[in-house]
């Protein structure tokens, strides 16, 4: 039996201006704004994972009722972008137009999605036993004059000595015992 996934490109449906998509959606999946900035973002993003058919194909009504476009992708194949279904479409929510050009790599999920325009350098792994710092520096005592501190005698009491107070003795002369 085959799997299906949902994956959300970030695009709206004809008439459905992206700002009632967005709404739409964070109602639909109860999600913050953070996360809605990462559905929106226009790149792939796979929303829901290991789903039969029938499953799949309620999701994606589910987000069409919502104003919004998603393709359903059978697993394990190679992904077909989604159609570009308006002039809305190719814009984000702030109104800047998709880059399409170049290579790119698409993320599996959200958590990628926030790791994708990250520019790392290829590090390469050292064999073992390598000696990973650069160099040593010789430890140099700091130039710290501390001739006018001293020490305290063993057993010594640091704490600021307290002044005696008196213990007070109430008046109880107006009192007496009956029988």
């Amino acid at each position: 039996m085959p799997l299906f996934e949902i994956a959300f490109h970030g695009q709206v449906r004809p008439g459905v201006t992206p700002e009632q998509a967005r709404a739409r959606i964070g109602q639909l999946f109860q999600v913050g704004d953070e996360q809605l900035n990462v559905l929106f973002s226009g790149r792939r993003v796979v929303i829901k994972q290991g789903l039969d058919e029938a499953s799949a194909d309620k999701y994606r009504q589910a987000i069409e009722r919502a104003g919004a476009v998603c393709s359903v992708d059978q697993m394990g194949q190679e992904e077909t972008p989604a159609p570009d279904t308006s002039s809305a479409a190719s814009t984000s929510p702030s109104g800047q137009p998709h880059s399409t050009g170049g290579a790119s790599v698409r993320p599996r999920d959200a958590y990628m999605a926030a790791f994708s325009e990250v520019e790392a350098p290829d590090f390469g792994i050292a064999p073992v036993g390598a000696d990973m710092q650069d160099e040593y520096e010789e430890f140099v005592d700091l130039p710290i004059d501390l001739s006018a501190l001293s020490l305290a005698p063993a057993g010594s009491d640091l704490e600021q000595l307290r002044p005696e107070v008196a213990p007070v003795k109430p008046n109880i002369d107006h009192l007496r015992l009956q029988d």
